[in-house]
């Protein structure tokens, strides 16, 4: 060998030595990072020590993760629960009390203070805090108290035990205990995250007081006493005479508060909740002899989901149950003698108030004496109450809020920076306003076989207002609407701006749980709760979802056959209402006009569609875009991009629509940009156009290629998963589904131009028939467990896409099948 040779062979060994030890290095790397992150996943065999149990608790794991958990007595129980729910979902309920006491800027940065300012200036933290002081009110409810501290107590064993999740290590996140506050904190979120007020009143006001009474015409603000399900019954006057001018200035606050809130939810990846199904039918109905009880809640999807369930037992209690982050209650739940099902009751139960600032003091406001005072016309001048609260910003000195309160309530213009306002938005909410011992009154429900027991326990839930659908394997049926109603003075329409000068913003009390609107054993022999105003003896203002979807599923229920567990999934799948068709009736000639003679069969497609969103179908692809457009054209010249935004995300638009296609003389139809006046057929010849257009650049330019499954797609994302590349780590999907907004079938798109991603919809599909319960079905959207890479990470989340079911497992015999680890914690 040549002395140049011998260099260069050293150097190729060299290499080959290096290529070598750089692969043992890499594979060293990647086994440290699989043995961290294994180190973090949820253990299911084995067994624990779990400091404060009387005695060990069994639990097995079934098959889809879902623990089933034995103890002698319920402190041990609610420990136990405590702990494993925390090891499966400790970043969701970290993440979820951030955002209701507005603490997400400390660890997710300064693009998060906004959304701190508004939680803040909600009030919930504050609320919660009080409620949980001593004496407070959670010290009334002492059986829910207690589990609520042995519950705690479990999680914050998990988390000072246990390694930190590997999104704790990835943000930054310090750990630090779990309180009660922090429990009733994430109720308060709950409660608000029903609340369309903080869209609507803003968007309807603007309508009245800056277009006037003929635009607002199209919005049904009626109470229609026979309810949403009785067509034909006379409704009593909206209030479309009310003051003006209340806040005109503050209208665009008001805006960009409610665009902060849904910043927030989407940001941290955390759900809200948006409608529901929800129906039993009596023995007399069902082909068992036996009530049969479906549910499926629609609220907004992320990784994880929403519910974690979990099977209950000691020797006097036994619940299969679905819990809400950092909640031992389960708020839907069965065993074999009963069970029960929720769905939003949608009551308005938040008013903004527009105060009257006195010209020589900026610190009062205006109070009108009371109604039955000795001058009643009369009133005084009274102070604004303020605090100041600290919020932490990742990376930058911590803000000092200032937060004032008025008589009616919070002055939410505090959540925006520098806007004090001419007249100060106040926020009068049933839930800082109430006792609300909704943890009593569902560890009540969870004991409930009874129609007594079950309707005093649906009497405490005072905020959020929920539907309770509730039967028992004894024969018994039952719906109550679950709020406190506030009773506002006559001819007070709250979808408005009030004015806090005057009476309008008076609240004269409560009315008795007597009033709400409620059935029992209904001669009918099946009762149905789907979001729409129901039939009451009083009025109960709301933010009512179309009643299509109940009508559907009325319709249906009424049909004289007899229900089972397999007719009744076809049911809670089902994709159709009549609502496109009846928007699309009298456009359909218009549309023959406007299309192009290659065009003209797409109209006719949409002309003999029956509003089913199949997967196959062609009509629901160019229905949601000439909808948006149509919108689009109609509206958001006269509302502005912020405003119209906001509008688009309320039900009010929904209930508009009909009106407004039907009125070919209505106002809107004119476009205020242009010098000429546009004709009702010029912007649905526009909106089509813009409709083929978008279709053909964003879908395919072949209409035969226009299907809903390739444009309406699911993806749970997580908090992570909105950058790459973690998006490809922590998001579930997607998924091409059927259904879509307001069918029973409830993947709700927002509205918007094609591909649509759904929102929200079914966050669990249960059925329950009680001659039968331990056949229950169930589905999770994505899996039990919060802990990526878990193998119950995302194992269901293709079956619900798909429509399919899985077992509840309730008896001894089936856990004991179906069992894939047992877990002992000791003392």
């Amino acid at each position: 060998m040549t002395a140049a040779g011998r260099p260069r062979g050293v150097v190729r060994r060299w290499l080959r030595r290096g290529a070598v030890g750089l692969v043992v290095l890499l594979a060293v790397a990647a086994g440290a990072i699989t043995w961290h992150v294994r180190a973090k996943l949820p253990q299911r065999t084995g067994e624990l020590t779990l400091a404060g149990l009387n005695a060990p608790v069994q639990v097995r794991y079934d098959e889809w993760g879902v623990p089933h958990i034995e103890a002698r007595n319920e402190d041990d129980l609610y420990r136990a629960l405590g702990y494993l729910h925390a090891q499966d979902r400790l970043f969701q309920m970290e993440m979820l009390r951030r955002l209701a006491r507005g603490e997400l800027a400390e660890i997710l940065g300064p693009r998060l203070l906004e959304t701190d300012r508004l939680f803040r200036t909600l009030g919930i933290r504050e609320r919660a805090d009080q409620l949980a002081a001593a004496g407070g009110a959670l010290n009334a409810q002492p059986a829910a108290a207690q589990a609520l501290r042995a519950y705690l107590e479990g999680v914050n064993q998990y988390q000072a035990t246990r390694p930190a999740p590997l999104e704790f290590e990835i943000l930054g996140i310090p750990k630090r205990p779990f309180s009660a506050a922090d429990t009733l904190s994430i109720a308060g979120y709950l409660a608000y995250s029903f609340a369309a007020a903080f869209r609507t009143e803003p968007a309807l006001t603007a309508i009245r007081d800056q277009l006037g009474p003929d635009y607002l015409r199209i919005f049904e603000l009626d109470w229609k006493p026979g309810g949403e399900l009785q067509a034909g019954l006379p409704s009593s006057p909206s209030s479309l005479s009310a003051p003006r001018g209340l806040a005109m200035s503050t209208l665009p606050t008001l805006a960009r508060l409610a665009a902060a809130s849904e910043r927030a939810s989407a940001l941290a990846g955390l759900p809200q909740f948006e409608g529901s199904n929800a129906w039993v039918v009596a023995g007399s109905r069902t082909a068992s002899g036996k009530p049969l009880l479906a549910g499926d809640p629609h609220i907004a999807y992320s990784a994880p989901a929403v519910w974690w369930e979990a099977h209950l037992k000691t020797p006097s209690f036994e619940l299969y149950g679905h819990h809400l982050a950092l909640n031992p209650m389960a708020l839907l739940g069965h065993n074999e003698r009963f069970g029960w099902s929720l769905t939003m009751f949608q009551n308005d139960d938040i008013d903004l108030i527009a105060e009257k600032l006195n010209p020589a003091n900026p610190n009062e406001v205006w109070l009108a004496n009371p109604a039955d005072a000795a001058d009643p016309a009369g009133g005084r001048w009274v102070a604004l109450t303020s605090r100041q609260e600290i919020i932490k910003v990742k990376g930058q000195p911590d803000q000092v809020l200032t937060l004032r309160r008025s008589p009616h309530g919070p002055i939410i213009n505090d959540a925006v920076p520098g806007d004090r306002g001419e007249r100060p938005i106040a926020m009068w909410w049933a839930f800082l306003e109430t006792d609300n011992p909704v943890l009593q009154a569902f560890y009540q429900l969870g004991r409930a076989d009874t129609l007594p027991k079950a309707r005093e326990a649906a009497s405490l839930i005072h905020a959020p207002g929920l539907n309770i659908v509730w039967a028992n394997a004894g024969g018994d049926i039952a719906w109550w609407a679950a709020a406190r109603l506030p009773i506002r003075p006559d001819g007070v329409n709250p979808s408005f701006l009030l004015d806090g000068s005057t009476h309008e913003a008076d609240k004269l009390g409560f009315r008795p749980f007597s009033d709400n609107p409620q059935e029992e054993n209904p001669a009918r022999g099946y009762i149905v709760s789907a979001n729409f105003q129901p039939e009451s003896r009083v009025p109960v203002p709301g933010y009512y979802n179309l009643g299509e979807r109940g009508r559907r599923l009325d319709g249906l229920l009424n049909q004289g056959r007899r229900w089972d567990l397999t007719n009744s999934q076809a049911l809670q799948l089902d994709v159709q209402t009549d609502y496109g068709p009846r928007v699309l009736r009298p456009l359909i000639p218009l549309l023959r006009l406007a299309a192009s003679g290659e065009e003209q069969s797409l109209v006719e497609a949409l002309a003999r569609w029956n509003g089913a969103y199949r997967s196959d179908g062609l009509a629901p692809v160019l229905f949601q875009q000439f909808l948006t457009e149509l919108l689009r054209a109609t509206m958001k010249d006269e509302l502005g991009d912020l405003q119209f935004d906001n509008l688009r995300r309320t039900r009010a638009l929904d209930h508009a629509l009909p009106r407004l296609v039907a009125d070919s003389e209505a106002p809107w139809w004119d476009n205020r940009a242009t010098p000429q006046r546009e004709t009702q057929a010029e912007i649905v010849r526009q909106a089509w156009k813009a409709a083929v257009a978008h279709l053909q650049r964003s879908v395919d330019p072949d209409s035969n290629q226009w299907r809903w499954a390739g444009v309406h797609t699911l993806t749970h994302e997580h908090p992570l998963g909105k950058q790459a590349p973690l998006d490809r780590l922590f998001n579930v999907g997607p998924f091409p589904v059927p259904g879509g907004h307001e069918v029973p079938n409830n993947f709700a798109q927002r509205g918007g131009d094609a591909p649509w991603t759904v929102a929200y919809g079914p966050s669990t599909r249960r059925l329950i028939d009680f001659a039968l319960p331990q056949e229950a079905l169930g589905i999770n959207p994505v899996g039990q467990s919060g802990v990526w890479p878990d193998r119950h990470y995302s194992d269901q989340a293709e079956m619900l896409a798909q429509g399919r079911y899985r077992r509840a497992w309730l008896s001894d015999g089936d856990i004991q099948t179906h069992s894939q680890g047992r877990l002992v914690l000791k003392p």
